[in-house]
C-alpha cells in the first residue's frame, strides 16, 4: 500500500494547487510518505518540495483510500492523508518539480480539472471545513468507478 500526504493551502479565497502534466489535472501539493515518517512531518516535507513553502498548523481533515485494481501491488491500493491550513511562512518557487503551482479561487474549484476523488475530497473540505473519510475505487486511466463518503458530523 501506498501512503500520501496532501494538503488544502488556503490564502484568502483562494486555494494553492498543481497543475500536474500527467493528465492537466489539478492536485493539492504533496506525495508519497517515507519510511518511518509521520503523516505530520510527510505533509511538511512533501509541500515544502513542491512549493518553498513551509506550512504551519496542518490539520488533518481526510483519509481516503483509493484502489485501482488494474494496477500491480503496491499501487493497487493508496491512502491519502489530506490536511489544511492558512498558515505558512517562506516564499512560493517559480518552478516546482511537480508542475505549475497556480492559486485558485475557491468559488472556481468546480470547475477546473482534478481526479474525480480530489474533486470530492475538495468540495467536501472546503465547502464544508468537516472531516472526511472515503474510499475511492479507481479504473486504470485513474476514472472513478464508484465511492462511498462517510462524513463525521
Amino acid at each position: 500500500m501506498q501512503r500520501v500526504t496532501n494538503c488544502l493551502i488556503i490564502k484568502d479565497e483562494e486555494v494553492l494547487l498543481l497543475k500536474k502534466p500527467r493528465y492537466g489535472w489539478y492536485a493539492m501539493p504533496g506525495g508519497k510518505m517515507e519510511q518511518g515518517e509521520s503523516v505530520h512531518e510527510s505533509v511538511i516535507r512533501e509541500v515544502q518540495e513542491e512549493t518553498g513553502l513551509t506550512i504551519k498548523n496542518p490539520q488533518l481533515y481526510s483519509v481516503a483510500t483509493m484502489t485501482k485494481a488494474s494496477a500491480p501491488k503496491p499501487k493497487d491500493e493508496w491512502m491519502m492523508f489530506t490536511f489544511m491550513t492558512d498558515q505558512y511562512t517562506g516564499q512560493l518557487i517559480e518552478e516546482s518539480p511537480e508542475g505549475v503551482l497556480e492559486w485558485i479561487p475557491v468559488a472556481e474549484i468546480d470547475q477546473i480539472p482534478t481526479a474525480p476523488s480530489d474533486r470530492f475530497i475538495h468540495q467536501f473540505l472546503l465547502k464544508n471545513k468537516q472531516h472526511l473519510y472515503a474510499s475511492f475505487d479507481l479504473d486504470e486511466s485513474d476514472q472513478l468507478i464508484s465511492y462511498r463518503l462517510n462524513k463525521n458530523e
